[in-house]
């Protein structure tokens, strides 16, 4: 028999108390998410009311400057959709607006998308300020897939991130679950998930470092020849490597859902000005019943159930504060979208900037993890189409007449290349780099080459046609 005994152990951990739960998810849901979260709420709380048929702009309000306060919000509960919602503005942050916003968005949610799910490890990383910095600068441009935009060195040079701060912060990334996040390709993100499945003297691992082109053509007598071992050997080893994944992000894909509505709408008014406006003319109108508040304050009335209704309306307060919070962020972040990216508006992909969400975040006077939750999942439509609204996040590279472009818009130009290449002649990785050396942009060989994987074009061996 086993011995059983007692022993203490001293641990530290975060716990969230239900509203804050509800508070970020409301905030990364997107808007069919948030129309389904409200009606639960509607069912489940006999406090809040729908209010949408009655409400009307033209009554007499709170004024505007005073309604988008939280404390404002603290104190009132009647509906979320205070005037500067509806009427399309936002309002600066105050410091202490935003210090109550990060208690509240700075803690733990379940993952909802890759973002999110990275995001959650690193804020419970215990590493020094400069570390943290870079990780969430890599964090902020990673693809879908979990892979880097861009060179991890040309990151650090555009950011001014310290080379140690820089590797460290890699190294912390890639640490994270899904295994194989932070790679620059296929193959280093192969590499990482064998070296946490077995470490780097795996005969799986010295294949996908020294012999990935020869497993592709399935040359294993080659493979066995070289490494010193049999055939057999091989064949097993090939079996596992492929079930490692090529896509570590695959199971956060958002796009799983075969119907998208945007949170935001971005669109040319009267006189030919850009304007946000958000999507969410259709969610109820939620606010307190009259008819409850009062019942409280009057005699005669149990114990338990004004103690009930006390519960039902402080959890109907904070729904509503969070929403009004959620939309007033997103409206925010898509009103300076509007500002750095014109020529991306005007003329599409191609025109699309370098921009970080530290530098939003930095002009709404934010912190930059509560931009990559509020634009994480979210959709925005624009005169070029609907778009990821993380996709305005990317860094990229200077022209030498000084303008910028984004790697959304290298990516572009790559695939204009390619679709006016001849067949019979198909463009190598060298020949795309000095194309677009031609046009002002400076990108390496081996940047070309990832880029053209994101893509989904094969190398140009492959797309010969005779």
């Amino acid at each position: 028999m086993s011995d059983v005994y007692l022993h203490q152990s001293l641990s530290q951990q975060q716990t969230l108390a239900p509203q804050m739960r509800k508070s970020l998810e409301i905030l990364q849901a997107g808007t069919m998410e948030l129309s389904q979260i409200i009606s639960q709420a509607l069912e489940a709380n006999p406090v809040l009311e729908d209010i949408t048929e009655s409400i009307s702009l033209d009554e007499e309000g709170p004024d505007p400057d005073e309604a988008d306060s939280l404390d404002y919000l603290n104190e009132t509960d009647d509906d979320w959709r205070d005037r500067s919602i509806l009427e399309g503005k936002s309002s600066p942050w105050t410091s202490e607006d935003e210090e109550r916003r990060q208690r509240l968005y700075d803690s733990i949610v379940a993952p909802m998308t890759l973002q999110a799910h990275l995001q959650q490890q690193l804020d419970l990383s215990m590493v020094e300020p400069g570390v943290r910095e870079a990780a969430q600068a890599i964090l902020g441009n990673l693809d879908g897939r979990g892979f880097l935009d861009l060179p991890a060195k040309d990151l650090g040079i555009r950011l001014r991130i310290k080379p140690a701060d820089l590797n460290a912060g890699l190294k912390l990334v890639q640490s994270f679950d899904p295994p194989g996040v932070g790679a620059k390709d296929i193959p280093e993100s192969l590499l990482l998930q064998l070296e946490r499945k077995g470490g780097k003297d795996t005969i799986e691992y010295k294949i996908v470092r020294d012999h990935l082109e020869d497993l592709a053509r399935k040359r294993h007598p080659q493979i066995a020849k070289a490494l010193g071992t049999s055939i057999e050997r091989v064949t097993e080893a090939a079996s596992r490597i492929g079930r490692l994944t090529p896509n570590p992000g695959g199971d956060f894909d958002p796009t799983g859902n075969p119907y998208i509505l945007p949170d935001v709408v971005i669109e040319r008014n009267d006189e030919g000005r850009l304007e946000a406006r958000l999507t969410g003319e259709h969610l109820p109108n939620l606010r307190i019943n009259d008819f409850y508040k009062d019942m409280i304050g009057k005699s005669g009335v149990d114990a338990k159930a004004r103690q009930f209704l006390r519960d039902q309306i402080r959890d109907g307060r904070s729904l509503i504060r969070s929403i009004s919070l959620r939309q007033e962020t997103i409206l925010a972040i898509a009103h300076k979208l509007i500002e750095r990216q014109p020529d991306f508006f005007r003329k599409g992909p191609r025109h699309l900037r370098p921009l970080t969400m530290n530098e939003i975040a930095d002009e709404l006077g934010m912190h930059a993890t509560t931009v990559s939750r509020a634009v994480a999942g979210k959709y925005i439509r624009t005169p070029q189409g609907l778009m990821e609204m993380r996709s305005f996040f990317a860094t990229g590279y200077q022209t030498q007449d000084g303008a910028e472009v984004s790697n959304a818009g290298v990516r572009e130009a790559i695939q204009q290349l390619v679709a006016a290449e001849n067949p019979s002649k198909p463009l190598s990785d060298e020949s795309i780099m000095k194309a677009l050396d031609q046009q002002g942009i400076k990108v390496a060989r081996r940047t070309i080459a990832k880029y053209r994987e994101q893509l989904n074009i094969l190398p140009s061996h492959l797309r010969k046609t005779f």
